[in-house]
């Protein structure tokens, strides 16, 4: 239960960093929250959402078994395929590059066909009509903060790219903490292979999460930046043509995968070793222990209370804070896989579900050059607006997914 004070305790930090306390948009505001957790209740309770859920973790298993199969037929034993010596160690022939990455292709590819078959289309248009309609945001920002839940916070603000130079600021805002409050389908997947094995149901919290955090880090950017609606239709104007049949949007839908895999692999690897050269100068300090301080380290020290308020036992806290340092300074893929690494003993059940949810979001320093960037190429005429509001983004998305994450605590 002391997750309750927790929510609220957040929540007070969001209004404490107010731009303008006097024009917050209320309704949006309790509208997010409220819908934030009317959905975890049904989504996490419901037994038509609970057997849903349990046939998406088979369709993970099963997606898993055939991209094994096409990994293993292109890279041989790196992929998957059958080990041509004895493995010494368990777990020493697990390459990332390999084994989960290809993941990205297979998710873009048929992601790009659900796209074409017009389900995904419907989904959104089901769930931009709701926060329309119950936060009283525009068409234009409904639509981006709905396709968050599978697209990743590049993709999402193309599909309504005519309409991202006349939002203001506290609109666009919302747009990019929903970015960093959520993740892209093509690597939820990922996530919930790595998770499988010690978080039940893994995809579907990790799917939950994606839900839920997006009404918050909407009703959060209001409090912080707060925005007066516009009025737009939710009808979207794609900026190609589609797809001529099934197969062309295969095709397509594993070009596009390519950018993210490879987006993936290089960030991955440089910001890892440009983190471990930080920590290198670190452990140089005189008054430091080799390895005893670190980058994560230090973010640890202030997210420990963040962990404890929102439902995680003190003596589990520094655990989890050293997560979402590890989430916040590299991502949120390198805290999944330590998640997954802990032993047994060291999260409870509960604490490793509220990791979940909390850890579920792009909120982290190198998805702020690639948002920047990103962005700021479909609109450079706000690109200097843009770089001043992804340090708050950050803060945002950050804030929302410790919400999702106290919300699981609380109704597990």
């Amino acid at each position: 239960m002391q997750a309750i004070p927790g929510y609220l305790c957040l929540v007070a930090v969001a209004w404490l960093l107010s731009e303008n306390r006097r024009a917050i948009p209320w309704r949006t505001v309790a509208g997010g929250f409220a819908l934030q957790l009317l959905l975890a209740v049904i989504l996490l309770h419901s037994p038509p959402a609970r057997a849903v859920l349990f046939l998406l973790t088979r369709a993970v298993d099963a997606l898993q078994r055939a991209t094994d199969a096409g990994s293993g037929f292109v890279f041989g034993y790196l992929g998957g395929g059958q080990l041509p010596f004895a493995e010494t160690h368990p777990g020493a022939s697990f390459v990332l590059a390999f084994k989960i990455l290809p993941l990205v292709l297979v998710i873009s590819a048929l992601s790009a066909l659900l796209f074409h078959v017009g389900l995904l289309q419907r989904i959104t248009a089901a769930f931009a009509w709701l926060l329309r309609h119950t936060l009283g945001i525009g068409g234009a920002l409904a639509v981006g903060a709905a396709t968050h839940i599978y697209l990743g916070m590049i993709e999402a603000p193309l599909l309504i790219r005519p309409y991202l130079a006349n939002m203001t600021r506290g609109e666009l805002f919302a747009l990019m903490s929903c970015g960093m409050a959520g993740v892209a389908g093509t690597v939820m997947v990922i996530y919930a292979s790595i998770l499988g094995p010690v978080v039940p149901n893994a995809l579907g919290a990790i799917l939950i999460a994606s839900v839920i955090s997006t009404p918050a880090a909407l009703a959060i950017a209001a409090l912080m930046v707060p925005f007066v609606p516009t009025s737009t239709s939710e009808t979207i104007t794609l900026d190609r043509a589609p797809p001529a049949n099934a197969i062309d949007a295969i095709m397509r839908g594993t070009a596009d995968g390519v950018g993210p895999l490879v987006g993936i692999t290089t960030t991955l690897l440089v910001t890892v070793a440009l983190v471990t050269l930080v920590n290198m100068v670190l452990a140089k300090l005189p008054f430091a222990a080799p390895g005893a301080i670190t980058l994560q380290g230090l973010f640890a020290i202030l997210f420990r209370p963040v962990m404890w308020i929102i439902g995680i036992p003190w003596a589990e806290s520094g655990t989890a804070a050293q997560l979402m340092g590890t989430k916040t300074v590299l991502n949120e893929l390198v805290a999944y896989i330590g998640l997954a690494k802990l032993p047994p003993g060291a999260l409870s059940p509960t604490s490793r579900n509220i990791m979940t949810f909390a850890l579920c979001g792009f909120a982290n320093f190198g998805s702020l050059g690639i948002m920047a960037g990103g962005i700021g190429a479909m609109v450079p005429e706000r690109r200097a607006e843009i770089a001043t509001l992804g340090a708050k983004s950050l803060v945002s998305g950050t804030i929302a997914t410790c919400l999702s994450g106290a919300v699981a605590g609380l109704l597990a």
